[in-house]
């Protein structure tokens, strides 16, 4: 049986949630904020967690981050009606496994809550072993878009976002690479440091490396 834990402030919303997902494969309990989610969940773990963005008492992502200190192995699908680039990045950065725009649709709820409960399931099966990973202000949005392209990219700044890796960025010119590299570095761990924007068509291509990465003083003419 897996075990659902649905905080959300509308009460239809959670009657559709316990239709669409009766017993015995699963056990909801429902809340109506944050708070006595995050109450139900200290009393009994749910093996996934669906959030709403917008409650209340407190934003869902406050929430979430509270269910994360709680139990970082329980998945968490964040629901939301509004669907900002902000809220979507951030709700990844944070580590949620999904989130969904609103109205919900059944389909694609069920089939991601499958997929959370057997990774929630997966991380708590002990592995077999041998025996010898400038912020945004509130309401500022760099990107804009709902439809599923966008919420993919969306997804992966904040995945993106949340590690100290290189990234590259492809695309067309005017596609937008330099919005996708400030939202990357605005929600990362850097965004307190300078972020550099470099126009290499203006760089000659001979300087192009030593502009970018530096060089040792006499290593060609004029190098200083």
């Amino acid at each position: 049986m897996t075990r659902l834990l649905v905080i959300d402030d509308e009460q239809p919303i959670l009657d559709c949630f316990r239709l669409a997902f009766p017993a015995p494969d699963y056990e909801v309990q429902v809340a109506t904020t944050a708070q006595a989610g995050i109450d139900a969940f200290l009393q009994r773990p749910a093996d996934v967690v669906l959030l709403d963005v917008r409650l209340p008492d407190m934003s869902g992502l406050e929430a979430f981050e509270k269910l994360h200190r709680i139990e970082a192995k329980t998945p968490v699908i964040l629901m939301t009606g509004h669907g900002s680039a902000a809220t979507a990045i951030e709700a990844m950065r944070l580590g949620a496994f999904e989130y969904v725009l609103k109205p919900i649709d059944l389909d694609t709820v069920g089939d991601l809550v499958d997929s959370a409960a057997e990774t929630s399931r997966m991380m708590r099966t002990p592995a077999r072993l041998p025996a010898d990973g400038q912020a945004v202000e509130d309401g500022e949005d760099l990107l804009v878009g709902r439809c599923s392209a966008m919420q993919e990219v969306y997804r992966s700044i904040g995945r993106v976002a949340s590690q100290d890796v290189t990234v590259l960025i492809l695309g067309e010119s005017g596609a937008g690479k330099e919005v996708i590299a400030r939202a990357i570095y605005q929600y990362s761990a850097r965004a307190d440091q300078r972020f550099l924007a470099i126009n290499c068509a203006a760089i000659p291509e001979q300087l192009q490396e030593s502009e970018l990465f530096g060089h040792d003083k006499g290593a060609f003419t004029g190098a200083v």
